[in-house]
């Protein structure tokens, strides 16, 4: 039984403590720092950054790792890996357990399936570009992982938390040393390009005098709906949160189970089912959901348990955790000779997810183009909270579909997004082959993209 003073029990919490009280100075300095409140970087994202410089300077000045020392239980870097981890499946959880929208007109189905199409269209040519840098770079640098690009779409496209997945398989399965850190140094790179050619796009449209900059604490408050019909009271005999936090933790463990028997099924792939967490656990959400939904349409309960509101700040909880755990867990030592190639990499991801988003919205959003190419470029260089940022620098109050594009588009760029992920892991192994599927399938897309330009019916 370990003792209460023990570190290996203090240092969870104090870990926890820090990567929050980051956040709130993080937040801090954005309200009062000016450059930083028109920088439109994400609190978490400059939590993360604040987190890394700090690491830095104390393992400068003492010899020591920060995040390894008895305070943070020895063990820091890992468990930031850990939550990082479980923060991406306990955050798409939480967002798949929301209700769903009711019916779309056809016009509108049209463009919540083109918004999902270009969803994975650019995580492919994400994929293609970096893949076909680092196989080139390979040829010249000496024992450099030719597929380290494929990287790019999970950290631009995808985020930290499949950034650390993939970085991971590819460490562990494929021998990428130090390919965890690679990974969350894109994924870092990736809020960075938001910010950078998100506030590059508003000046533009500012000089073009299409939009008024409004601080953000001038702006009025978005209104939410808190509560629905027939649900049970917000403080009852167990607490509303409480009760939405354990549909997630149920939801999270059918996911487990889920992987633990394909784990056993298919042992050679385990570490890719593992990695597909975020995946199985959207599917556990929606059996939850489902059962949920059919027992009170019975009358089976009496009251609908699950609030939208509610899972909307847990899924926000989570991913901010996700996020400022995933920076903060870069271990800079670790970039060694390769940080110019990440560089690079971050660069070419910024200006082909700019010039790419800009003209699909250009072409199949014309109604409301800014807002849709912001919400797309802002959610394929960091997260949908990303996204929602620089859309509302324009559209504050949602009047535009794009919004909703975001949140609907989810299950056609699973569907189209999940043979992807296999090929990326089909990359370390027989790269020249994984190149030519993956730009098969860009082509592919895009095909299906533009295809009322393409297959336009003649007079």
């Amino acid at each position: 039984m370990p003792n209460f003073w023990d570190s290996n029990v203090w240092g969870l919490v104090s870990l926890f403590a820090v990567l929050l009280l980051s956040l709130i100075l993080a937040n801090i300095l954005k309200r009062r720092i000016k450059f930083m409140k028109h920088s439109l970087i994400p609190t978490s994202v400059l939590g993360g950054i604040l987190l890394l410089l700090i690491a830095g300077i104390y393992d400068l000045v003492t010899g020591d790792v920060m995040f390894e020392t008895s305070f943070f239980g020895g063990n820091g870097y890992s468990v930031m890996e850990m939550i990082t981890y479980h923060a991406l499946g306990l955050g798409f959880i939480a967002s798949s357990l929301k209700a769903s929208g009711g019916k779309l007109g056809r016009q509108r189905t049209v463009e919540i399936f083109n918004t999902g199409v270009t969803t994975v269209s650019t995580y492919l040519l994400q994929a293609v570009v970096g893949f076909g840098i680092t196989m080139l770079l390979a040829l010249v640098v000496a024992d450099f992982f030719p597929a380290a690009g494929v990287l790019l779409p999970f950290g631009y496209g995808q985020g930290t938390g499949q950034a650390l997945n993939y970085g991971m398989i590819y460490q562990n399965e494929f021998n990428f040393e130090n390919g965890k850190t690679f990974g969350l140094t894109i994924a870092a790179f990736g809020f960075l390009s938001a910010s950078i050619g998100g506030v590059f796009h508003l000046n533009l449209l500012k000089k073009q005098k299409k939009i008024l900059f409004v601080p953000e604490d001038q702006r009025p408050a978005l209104t939410e709906k808190i509560e629905r019909k027939n649900e049970i009271p917000m403080q009852g005999s167990m607490d509303k949160l409480t009760v939405q936090v354990a549909f997630v933790a149920g939801a999270y463990m059918l996911a487990y189970l889920l992987m633990f028997l394909l784990g056993q099924l298919i042992p050679g792939m385990k570490s890719v089912i593992y990695g597909f967490n975020f995946l199985l656990g959207v599917l556990g959400a929606t059996l939850v959901k489902w059962i949920h939904n059919s027992l009170y349409r019975k009358k089976i309960i009496r009251h609908k348990y699950i609030n939208d509101f509610l899972m909307t700040r847990v899924s926000n909880v989570c991913f901010d955790v996700m996020v400022v755990a995933g920076i903060a867990a870069i271990r800079l030592g670790d970039l060694g000779r390769y940080w110019w190639i990440l560089l690079v990499l971050g660069v070419v991801g910024l200006l082909i997810t700019y010039a790419y988003n800009r003209l699909v919205a250009k072409k199949l959003f014309p109604a409301y183009a800014e807002e849709q190419f912001l919400m797309m470029y802002g959610m394929l260089t960091g997260t949908a909270s990303t996204g929602v940022i620089l859309l509302r620098e324009i559209d504050g109050e949602f009047r535009t579909p794009a919004a909703d594009n975001m949140v609907y588009q989810n299950f056609p760029a699973i569907v189209f997004g999940f043979p992807m992920m296999l090929l990326a892991t089909l990359a370390p192994q027989k790269p020249m082959l994984a190149f030519i599927l993956l730009s098969l399938f860009f082509i592919a897309m895009n095909v299906l993209l533009f295809r009322s330009f393409i297959f336009k019916k003649r007079k």
